[in-house]
């Protein structure tokens, strides 16, 4: 494994983790905003791991394999976190949206690559759009206070709530792409 900024940065995502989850249970003053701004520093290094990777001529298979990993190893442990403190039905279906459907297409991914039709389920811009709305969502859930007098928990809840729609849609994008090459290959 090669040390690079590319690498640094999604181990910095998982090194993040347990911040978040000691913070988020932690009695001291503002522990949990100070979780929801950990998270989301860790969620920005997502975008700059990946444009590191690119611009510097930094990517690995290593980097591939880690990054997807601790991308879900954030967003499992802190829905988990959300579910635990706020028992809602609906939060607890989101959650179960969100996590399911990452299983679903990580092994889906798999799948299509030890056939050798990885290609067919790449990532695209919906995917994107889906991760932004749930790092923020996660985000504001995990800050949980009140911003500039906007329940900052509320609109995170909104924009997980839009997220998992989007993970709802992504997935069957992805179901109908390998489809085809899964209905020859069964």
């Amino acid at each position: 494994m090669k040390a690079n900024i590319a690498n640094i940065l999604t181990w910095i995502r998982i090194a993040a983790i347990p911040v978040v989850v000691w913070c988020f249970f932690s009695d001291i003053d503002y522990a949990r905003p100070i979780a929801g701004i950990v998270f989301g520093l860790a969620a920005i290094t997502d975008l700059l791991d990946g444009y590191a990777a690119r611009k510097l001529g930094q990517t690995s298979r290593f980097g591939e394999f880690l990054d997807p990993v601790a991308d879900k190893l954030m967003v499992t442990i802190s829905l988990v976190l959300l579910v635990q403190s706020d028992p809602r039905i609906v939060v607890a279906l989101i959650a179960a949206v969100i996590i399911g459907r990452e299983i679903t297409v990580s092994a889906l991914r798999e799948w299509m690559a030890v056939i050798g039709a990885r290609a067919e389920v790449t990532v695209g811009s919906l995917g994107k759009v889906k991760t932004t709305l749930q790092m923020f969502g996660i985000a504001f859930m995990v800050y949980q206070q009140q911003m500039f007098g906007v329940e900052i928990y509320d609109v995170g809840f909104v924009l997980l709530l839009a997220a998992a729609a989007m993970t709802l849609w992504s997935m069957g994008v992805y179901l109908r792409a390998a489809w085809p090459v899964m209905v020859r290959n069964a």
